[in-house]
């Protein structure tokens, strides 16, 4: 697997320093590149249509969701702050692929709906975007996929997120 320059160049310094457990650093490093390179190629696949990962994420919480969801909710669902969902609505506003609607009884309850554009993009992206991750895994049999899972949970019990979560 080929390392990140930047990671490249951390695993031999610690080589040259003579450190002690390269082949754990080697892994996180190698997982880091393969993570940095997922990230890229759905930013390539999303931006031919005008959409970063967190638009994306926002049309898939709206898709399907006729009473539409307020902000408030959207950061909530993607793990971000208001300030970060109301960027993101203000370009997908624009864009024309959702619409704000306030309540009627109060006017400060907005509520966030796709418009057509946005439902038909939302669904369209969201086929091609489970297809692409499936090829991703295309060469792990059932059972290696299992495995790798297993092993991935092990490792983030092991982070201050894991721990923290147990």
């Amino acid at each position: 697997m080929i390392l990140q320059q930047k990671h490249t160049a951390l695993l031999q310094e610690a080589e040259r320093r003579g450190a002690t457990g390269i082949a754990p650093l080697r892994l996180c490093l190698q997982m880091l590149s393969l993570a940095t390179a997922i990230d890229d190629d759905c930013a390539a696949r999303l931006a031919p249509f005008g959409l970063s990962e967190g638009k994306f994420v926002m049309l898939f919480l709206l898709q399907g969701q006729a009473e539409g969801l307020s902000p408030h909710e959207l950061a909530e669902r993607a793990g971000v702050s208001r300030a970060t969902v109301t960027g993101l609505l203000d370009g997908l506003e624009r864009d024309g692929f959702l619409a704000r609607q306030g309540g009627l009884a109060d006017r400060r309850k907005i509520r966030v709906l796709l418009s057509a554009k946005g439902a038909a993009m939302a669904q369209d992206l969201f086929a091609r975007h489970t297809t692409w991750i499936s090829t991703l895994f295309s060469g792990l049999s059932e059972t290696e996929q299992q495995t790798l899972t297993g092993l991935l949970a092990r490792v983030w019990r092991n982070t201050d997120a894991g721990k923290a979560a147990s």
